[in-house]
C-alpha cells in the first residue's frame, strides 16, 4: 500500500528524522553509534532481527538492492540460528553473491542473541528487518518505530487481537514520524497483481470471492533432550498460536489480504469450521490442519476461504474474485467475462521477483528521502482478518470483527525467559489442549 505523501530531503537527514523526533535522550546515542559504522553518510545501515530462513532471504534481498546498503547488526533468540544465517550470507562458495558479501559488516560485537537481542541491534541501523516468528512482531515493531527506524517486517504482524491493536497504534506513530514501513505481503509488489488491481473495475462490483492455501504443510522440529518447554516451542514455533497464529494466519493471510485489497475493505464477521484430521501428533502443538471460513463484508459480499495442510490432497494457492460483469483469476493473471472470454491477460513471463521488488522500492524511497510506504495498517487489519477466521473455526460461532478486535485477547507470555512457562503447556502424555468447536469460547 503506497502513501502518496512524500518529502524530498537529504537521505541522511531523512533516515535520522525519526530518531530526532524520538527526543534528545534517545537520539543522541543513536546517532553517534549508528554513524560510527558507516563509511559514508550515503550508506543505509540495516539490522536483521530474526535469522531463520525468511530472515536470511530478506537480508539477502536487502543486500541486492541497487542502493548503498550495508548489513551492520544481526539478532536472534538463538545463537546457532544467527551463526547459520551469517554463514549463509557470507558463503564464499556462491559466485552469485560476491557483491552482496561486500555489503556485510557484522563483527561478533554486533551479533546479539537472546530475548532482548532486538533491543541491542535496532539502535545501530537506519532500517530494521523484522523476520522473527510473528508473535514477537508487535513488540519489535514498537521498538523500531520508537527508535525512529524505517521498517521491513514480514507478515503476519501479530497473532492475537491485542497484538493487532499494538501494531495499529505503532503504525499511527510511524506515519507521524514519516517512517517508511513495508510489510511482506508481496503480492502488493507483484506486477501481475498490480495490473489486475488497476483493472478490477472491468468486473463491476465484486459480489463474492474465493481464496485457497491448500498444500502438504511445513517442517516439524522434534523435541530434543534438555530443552525447556519455552525453547522447544520457540524451535517448533509453527505449531503454537502465540508464536505462529495457526497456518490460517501465518500463510493463508496472503490470499485473504488479496481479497481485502481488491475489495478495499475488511470483513465485518466470520463463521466457519476446521479441525485436526491428519496432523495431530505431539509435535504438532495446538494448531488445526484445515480451516474453511465464510467471511462477510459490510456490503453483503462473501469470501469463501480455505486452507489445508494435509499431504496427498489437492494443492492450490490462489484467489478468485467474482463481479457483476466478470471474474479476476489471480493465479492465471486473467480477467474474463462470465462466459469465459478473456478480457485481459498479464504475461507473467519474466515478471520480477516480488520479494526483491518490495526491498528495491523500499530502499529506493529511503535513498531519495521519500516517505512513500505505510503498509502497517493494512498488514495489521489483514492479520486481524485471519485471526477472526481462526476464532470462528476454533469456536464454531459467528464472530464479529468489532467484538474480536476489541476483545483484548492476549495469548503472549507474561515473561520471556528460557525457564519461563509458555502460555500453553502439554498434559502428562505430552499432548497440548486443542480448540473444540462448540466448546471453545471467546
Amino acid at each position: 500500500m503506497q502513501n502518496d505523501a512524500s518529502k524530498n530531503q537529504s537521505r541522511r537527514d531523512f533516515v535520522k528524522q525519526g530518531s530526532l523526533i524520538a527526543g534528545g535522550l534517545i537520539a543522541a546515542p543513536l546517532l553517534s553509534k549508528a554513524n560510527y559504522f558507516a563509511g559514508s553518510d550515503d550508506v543505509i545501515k540495516v539490522a536483521l532481527i530474526g535469522c531463520g530462513g525468511r530472515g536470511t532471504g530478506a537480508a539477502m534481498q536487502a543486500l541486492k538492492s541497487k542502493q548503498n546498503v550495508k548489513l551492520v547488526a544481526m539478532a536472534d533468540a538463538f545463537k546457532d540460528n544467527l551463526d547459520k544465517c551469517y554463514e549463509s550470507l557470507t558463503n564464499t562458495a556462491d559466485p552469485k553473491t560476491v557483491e552482496e558479501r561486500k555489503r556485510i559488516d557484522v563483527p561478533e560485537e554486533r551479533k546479539f542473541f537472546g530475548f532482548d537481542a532486538y533491543a541491542k541491534a535496532i539502535p545501530l541501523a537506519d532500517v530494521v528487518i523484522l523476520a522473527t516468528p510473528p508473535g514477537f512482531r508487535p513488540i519489535h515493531f514498537e521498538e523500531a518505530i520508537k527508535q525512529g527506524k524505517h521498517v521491513f517486517m514480514e507478515k503476519p504482524v501479530a497473532t492475537d487481537p491485542a497484538g493487532v491493536q499494538k501494531v495499529l497504534a505503532t503504525a499511527a506513530i510511524a506515519k507521524q514520524k514519516k517512517l517508511n514501513v513495508v510489510v511482506g505481503l508481496q503480492r502488493h509488489y507483484q506486477s501481475s497483481y498490480r495490473e489486475l488491481y488497476k483493472r478490477k473495475d472491468m468486473i463491476g462490483d465484486i459480489t463474492s470471492a474465493q481464496a485457497w492455501w491448500n498444500n502438504d504443510g511445513v517442517w516439524v522440529r522434534p523435541r530434543k533432550a534438555g530443552q525447556t518447554e519455552m525453547e522447544y516451542q520457540m524451535r517448533n514455533w509453527y505449531y503454537f498460536n502465540w508464536l505462529c497464529g495457526d497456518h490460517i494466519t501465518e500463510q493463508h493471510i496472503h490470499n485473504i489480504d488479496v481479497i481485502n485489497w481488491f475489495k478495499g475493505s475488511y470483513p465485518v464477521k466470520a463463521q466457519g469450521m476446521g479441525g485436526r484430521q491428519v496432523r495431530k501428533g505431539k509435535d504438532h502443538g495446538e494448531i488445526f490442519d484445515h480451516h474453511y471460513v465464510e467471511f462477510t463484508y459490510a456490503d453483503g459480499s462473501i469470501l469463501n476461504s480455505q486452507c489445508r495442510h494435509i499431504p496427498g490432497t489437492m494443492s492450490k494457492v490462489d484467489e478468485l474474485l467474482i463481479g457483476t460483469k466478470g471474474k479476476i483469476l489471480c493465479g492465471a493473471a486473467n480477467i474474463t467475462d462470465h462466459a469465459g472470454n478473456v478480457l485481459y491477460h498479464f504475461d507473467t513471463k519474466g515478471e520480477p521477483n516480488p520479494y526483491q521488488v518490495e526491498h528495491d522500492e523500499l530502499f529506493a524511497a529511503i535513498a531519495k528521502g521519500e516517505y512513500k510506504f505505510a503498509d502497517a495498517e493494512n498488514g495489521a487489519k489483514s492479520t486481524m482478518t485471519s485471526i477472526l477466521g481462526r476464532m470462528a473455526t476454533y469456536s464454531g460461532q459467528v464472530v464479529s470483527w468489532d467484538k474480536a478486535i476489541n476483545s483484548g485477547l492476549d495469548i503472549m507470555p507474561k515473561t520471556y525467559a528460557w525457564d519461563a512457562a509458555p502460555p500453553i503447556l502439554p498434559n502428562a502424555d505430552g499432548f497440548y489442549p486443542i480448540a473444540v468447536p462448540g466448546v471453545t469460547k471467546y
